[in-house]
């Protein structure tokens, strides 16, 4: 004999709150990091205009934009650093991520003198970095890009 009731056990509903929580937290994670991304476009630096530029369509997960200001001072991040601290915060990302395939791209003003983008690569390459590319943007006009001589 089996005097034990039966209960059944209903399921139960999917709770809707707790979603609407983490989608709402994704939300704003996402909003935060873009901000963050955009920041690095707005800064001071007049890029040079090339007939290759072309909009940034597809970004690399955790590349490095190093800006180059017309006095030659280096930002990462909205830090300002020397060759020698650039130097050693290369070799530490490389450490951390563990390759050599970090993607950097060099954020030159237009109005820098060489010297500042040589240093910059020089780091770059002691560090152990080869995956670098330059920030240009789209000439406006024809007569915004000069012809190549001769």
């Amino acid at each position: 004999m089996n005097f034990r009731k039966q209960h059944s056990i209903e399921p139960t509903p999917m709770q809707l709150a707790p979603l609407v929580d983490v989608l709402f937290l994704l939300v704003i994670f996402f909003a935060v990091t873009f901000q963050y991304a955009k920041e690095e476009q707005v800064m001071d630096v007049s890029v040079p205009a090339a007939d290759s530029g072309k909009e940034n369509e597809s970004r690399t997960v955790g590349e490095i934009i190093i800006n180059i200001k017309k006095d030659g001072e280096v930002v990462v991040n909205g830090q300002t650093y020397t060759t020698d601290e650039l130097l050693a915060k290369l070799k530490n990302i490389i450490v951390m991520a563990g390759t050599n395939e970090q993607a950097v791209i060099i954020r030159g003003d237009k109005a820098t003198d060489w010297e500042y983008g040589i240093r910059v690569m020089d780091a770059c390459q002691k560090a152990g970095i080869y995956n670098i590319a330059f920030a240009v943007k789209k000439p406006e006009g024809e007569a915004a890009a000069p012809a190549p001589p001769k």
